[in-house]
């Protein structure tokens, strides 16, 4: 089996190679025009997994795959680094971070794991418990990347009640910056609109957080409820074209009716 594999991965390199000399398109991809692609390929994998598709996931894995290696060949021509420098450095750096399997150190469940990797990255050399959550996320992932993160070094709330209290406490934030706003005049409003903004991420960030206490994975779950809006939306306006109507002709109150109807049948 190791022998298969690693031919296979061999192979794979091999037709990098030959792709990056023989094909116009190959050659011309730079680090910077590979970025986008690598974004949309990361979110193809992102849905397969949400739908729990397992071909679609088995293929898009061998999409990522395809542009490690590409990345890794033009590192290699700009001599900035070998695609065995970025395995061993892979390698060494799981070694590292996992004491309690490389080394002596006694571990009791997967909350010492994570504290042990965050105090071991902080050794590395990164200056917060923070710095390793890439700007880039999406702001749904990055909110429970950091929470993850602070509760590393006891930066958590104890339970879940908790956490819903400052849920609530949020909204009535929010609620009395919505207040404050209708009851300005029309110089304070801009400034009181961002007010509004700023309460409103609070209430996201810590309804995230609550997710979190209920095992949920909050991106996932707010990507299914898009996935589900589509699905009756669309079904809706289907109903509504076998009775002859469209929906811009259509009233707030006949529209729900269908859409009481589909959320009943399914």
């Amino acid at each position: 089996m190791q022998e298969e594999l690693s031919r296979a991965f061999l192979r794979m390199v091999k037709i990098m190679d030959e792709l990056r000399e023989q094909c116009p398109w190959d050659r011309k991809q730079t680090i910077h025009t590979l970025r986008q692609l690598t974004i949309e390929e990361t979110y193809e994998l992102a849905d397969a997994i949400t739908e729990s598709d397992w071909k679609s996931i088995k293929e898009e894995l061998g999409d990522l795959l395809l542009h490690i290696l590409f990345y890794a060949k033009i590192g290699s021509e700009q001599k900035q680094f070998e695609l065995k420098e970025v395995l061993d450095g892979i390698a060494e750096k799981l070694i590292f971070r996992h004491p309690h399997i490389y080394s002596d150190v006694k571990v009791n469940n997967e909350e010492d794991v994570k504290q042990n990797w965050e105090k071991l990255k902080l050794k590395e050399g990164k200056k917060s418990v923070l710095s390793g959550v890439p700007k880039s996320l999406p702001s749904t992932v990055k909110a429970m990347r950091l929470q993850e993160k602070a509760k590393q070094v006891g930066f958590e709330w104890d339970n879940k009640e908790q956490v819903w209290e400052k849920v609530e406490e949020e909204m009535e934030e929010l609620k009395q910056a919505i207040s404050n706003r209708q009851l300005a005049n029309e110089s304070e409003r801009e400034e009181l609109q961002v007010k509004v903004e700023e309460e409103f991420g609070d209430v996201i960030f810590s309804l995230i957080n609550y997710a979190r206490f209920l095992r949920v994975d909050a991106e996932n779950a707010l990507e299914l409820t898009n996935k589900k809006f589509i699905q009756r939306f669309t079904q809706m306006e289907e109903e509504a074209m076998k009775k002859g109507r469209d929906l811009n002709d259509m009233t707030l109150e006949e529209m729900d009716s269908i859409w009481n109807e589909i959320k009943r049948v399914k």
